[in-house]
């Protein structure tokens, strides 16, 4: 893939032109990793800094609560719109989605590399939130009226969000269409990879929802800016509208994060138990789809203490529990998945059994913040941060992290996996348990979230000391991941072309790494074909 391209009379094109100007899929998906790897680096770093300040009671190495905000601001909105998205319908579907269904492109390639540009751009755009002299001050959220009236620059938010908004819509159109009108000739839809029925019904709630968080920051900017009053009670604005927009898109953006690293899931259990996907059509049309059908009426569970009235809290809280039925049945399909699996233990599988265990205890905790009762008391606690964590932020952090094990043989023709690897996975998983355990404990004790100082709560401060040596052993392993990750790509050892015996068209039918066009031969299956035919 790096070789520089000649033609007959023509000198070589430069190796960095070609990835500059590239239209190809496969590089496209890794200029998404390399980013989003680049934002979850910076971000992590916040994070440590965040740890640390809370690590006593009192002014640490922060100078001051705006400081913090901006810290705060920067780690939420990059995990959650540099990294966690853009990795995995960015990055892994990108490289990896044409290539299970058998086609040589995507339907749009100028568009997809007008979309990565795009991602780049906000990266840079949220960088350099760092170097101006109103740095942001507004948390992730935004949230007015504190975000309007703040000193703090709000049109570095707002136009970072418009950026990657405008990204992913175009992504969306751009695997949508390749999906529906490129797969290989017999394929039908009852034999698409997990991974491609979930990145689809990420990429419909992204065309759905994307539109109304645009609106909802763009309504920001013009009562910052051009002195209109939206969100201004006094003047006949709503407050709570923008809280309202906010969440109708961000609980959707949950799933948009959570089905595709629950497809790469799937692909990893499947073919490391060697065993075809438990009950796949229940798992796709009740799971995936119900998930699609129900995320849009979840939102308020987020707004329960805003004075919202009785019987809509009671609606929610009721579609709130609901939407567990489907991703309890993806959870239950991935566990059977497993039932009589001759299962091989490597990296991927290891973290993909640990999302298995994340998946459960970020489930379990979010069942009292789906009832108003128990919400009034842990809303706004460190709780909510720790069940935030487990059930998405870790998850598919973990889940994209097994997918990059999984696949690195593909992409580089060379295994990741070793003691470093093994070694940095037990780091990574022993560490967030000890950071944020301690998290559940305080917060149903009254920790609040977000507070830079906790000097009325001292009792608490040894359960921020455990926290945070949780982070910087997370903060170890991740290192030892990433140079793990760059070592292994040039020196790794040699793999073959199908290393862990897929029956899965990227596996069966290209080379390691994928050259132009994909596949030397067309690409035609039967209808007894399946990316799961695994027999005994």
């Amino acid at each position: 893939m790096n070789t520089p391209s000649a033609t007959a009379g023509h000198a070589a094109t430069p190796a960095w032109k070609e990835w500059l100007f590239t239209t190809d899929h496969k590089r496209i998906g890794v200029l998404y990793l390399v980013g989003s790897m680049a934002a979850f680096g910076v971000a992590g770093l916040m994070a440590l800094i965040i740890r640390l300040e809370q690590m006593n009671v009192g002014m640490q190495y922060i100078t001051s609560g705006t400081q913090y905000n901006g810290f705060l601001y920067f780690h939420g909105a990059a995990m959650i719109l540099a990294f966690l998205i853009p990795g995995l319908t960015g990055f892994a579907a990108n490289y990896f989605l044409p290539l299970m269904i058998g086609a040589r492109d995507v339907a749009f390639p100028r568009i997809n590399a007008f979309s990565v540009w795009l991602f780049y751009f906000a990266i840079v755009l949220a960088l350099l939130s760092f170097v101006i002299p109103d740095a942001p001050d507004i948390m992730w959220t935004g949230y007015p009226p504190y975000s309007i009236t703040t000193a703090g620059n709000t049109s570095f938010y707002v136009f970072t969000v418009h950026l990657l908004g405008f990204s992913s819509i175009l992504g969306a159109v751009n695997f949508l269409v390749t999906v529906i009108y490129m797969r290989a000739p017999g394929m039908g839809w009852n034999q698409l990879n997990m991974f491609t029925w979930t990145t689809v019904a990420a990429f419909v709630l992204q065309l759905i929802f994307i539109p109304v968080l645009a609106a909802a920051v763009t309504l920001l900017l013009f009562d910052k800016y051009l002195g209109t009053h939206f969100y201004d009670p006094s003047a006949g604005g709503d407050v709570l509208l923008y809280q309202n927009l906010f969440w109708f898109y961000s609980h959707p953006a949950v799933y948009v994060i959570f089905l595709p690293a629950v497809g790469i899931l799937f692909e990893i259990l499947s073919t490391m138990g060697k065993n075809a996907v438990f009950n796949y059509k229940a798992a796709v049309y009740g799971g995936i789809w119900g998930i699609v059908g129900i995320a849009g009426i979840v939102w308020i569970h987020h707004l329960y203490v805003t004075g919202m009235p009785d019987w809509l809290r009671l609606g929610h809280m009721v579609t709130t529990l609901l939407i567990s039925v489907p991703v309890g049945i993806l959870t239950l399909s991935m566990w059977g998945t497993l039932w009589k699996a001759a299962i091989t233990y490597n990296t991927a599988m290891m973290y993909a059994v640990s999302c298995l265990y994340l998946i459960l205890l970020g489930g379990l905790t979010g069942i009292p913040l789906a009832l108003p009762s128990l919400t009034l008391h842990l809303s706004e606690t460190s709780y909510v941060h720790a069940h935030f964590h487990f059930i998405m932020a870790l998850f598919s952090a973990f889940a994209l992290f097994g997918g990059i094990y999984y696949w690195f043989p593909k992409m580089t023709g060379r295994y990741a996996d070793g003691a470093v690897a093994t070694l940095s996975f037990w780091c990574n998983f022993i560490g967030v348990n000890v950071t944020f355990w301690p998290l559940f404990i305080i917060g149903v004790e009254g920790m609040p979230r977000r507070y830079w100082d906790y000097q009325m709560f001292p009792q608490f401060e040894s359960y921020h000391h455990i926290a945070t040596y949780g982070a910087f052993i997370v903060g170890f392993g991740m290192l030892l991941q990433f140079g793990n990750f760059i070592y292994s790509a040039v020196a790794g050892k040699k793999a073959p072309l199908n290393p862990w015996n897929s029956q899965s068209l990227e596996w069966t039918h290209t080379q390691s790494p994928p050259g132009p066009g994909n596949f030397i031969d067309d690409v035609v299956v039967d209808e007894n074909w399946s990316p799961y035919n695994y027999s005994k």
